[in-house]
């Protein structure tokens, strides 16, 4: 399955009617992302930041980085002169994860011709391509959402899953294995995993803001059936997104992303942790 585009390939293909939208941010510093692409980005780059357009706003529920108003991200689409049927490039600074966030969001709209630029902004620093600071003013367009509800997993069918009420699903924690394993957790208020998950860490399916082959990808998920279905998740729906584009691109179908993920789990009193 291809969801990626290389640097070489959009360079040629920039002027066509292909929109690129720079999603770079620090969760260190959450204006670091915008302030970066005032100095520097992909010409024809829109931004969208993660926690004010690719996320809504925090409740007792739902996580750290719960969905976005979908009205309001809609809007912001179509002002960047996205509709249904344009070939959108996601990037970000070279991590990985909030390009594929993006990616995520636009596939979950129903939005198949969506691509996450592999290497990111510094593999395209890297081969001197252009950079510019202008900020493009493009013709309004009409998105109109198909909503795909089999990308998507709750926190009861989780539950379902932890508790061994459904079987052939299988759960992936994308956290580092200190955190799965519950030795550290610098985020949330909980440490552990959700029981019965296994772990495979978002950033192994990377090499410096390159994804492995699809090969290669295959043998980080061997131990996992094709057949089984499988739920992704993360501290917040972030980093478990590399994983979700990592499953499908070695051919894995039935992946949904628990968009709450772990800080969702937690919220709930009564859910166990392992």
């Amino acid at each position: 399955m291809n969801l990626f585009v290389d640097k070489e390939w959009l360079l040629k293909n920039l002027h066509d009617r292909v929109r690129v939208v720079d999603c770079s941010f620090s969760l260190a510093d959450p204006t670091k992302g915008r302030q970066e692409y005032d100095k520097n980005h992909i010409p024809g780059a829109i931004y969208f930041d993660l926690e004010k357009d690719l996320s809504g706003d925090v409740g007792e529920h739902g996580g750290r980085h719960p969905l976005p108003n979908f009205e309001e991200f809609i809007n912001k689409l179509e002002k960047a002169g996205i509709d249904s049927t344009t070939m959108v490039i996601a990037y970000d600074q070279g991590e990985g994860a909030f390009a594929a966030r993006f990616w995520w969001l636009l596939q979950y709209l129903g939005h198949e011709k969506v691509f996450v630029l592999d290497g990111g902004l510094r593999g395209w620093s890297e081969g001197n391509y252009p950079l510019t600071s202008e900020v493009p003013v493009l013709k309004k367009a009409t998105f109109k959402p198909n909503i795909n509800h089999d990308l998507l997993a709750n926190m009861e069918e989780v539950k379902a899953v932890s508790g061994g009420q459904v079987s052939n699903t299988i759960l992936v924690d994308s956290r580092e294995e200190k955190r799965y394993l519950g030795l550290e957790e610098p985020i949330d208020k909980k440490a552990g995993r959700i029981p019965g998950a296994i772990n495979k860490p978002w950033f192994e399916g990377l090499n410096a803001g390159y994804y492995k082959t699809a090969e290669v990808q295959n043998q980080r998920f061997s131990d996992i059936n094709p057949e089984n279905d499988v739920i992704v998740y993360c501290g917040s729906g972030v980093t478990a997104a590399p994983n979700f584009l990592a499953l499908k691109a070695a051919g894995f179908e039935k992946v949904k992303l628990y968009l709450g993920s772990f800080s969702d789990w937690i919220s709930y009193q009564e859910n166990k942790i392992e």
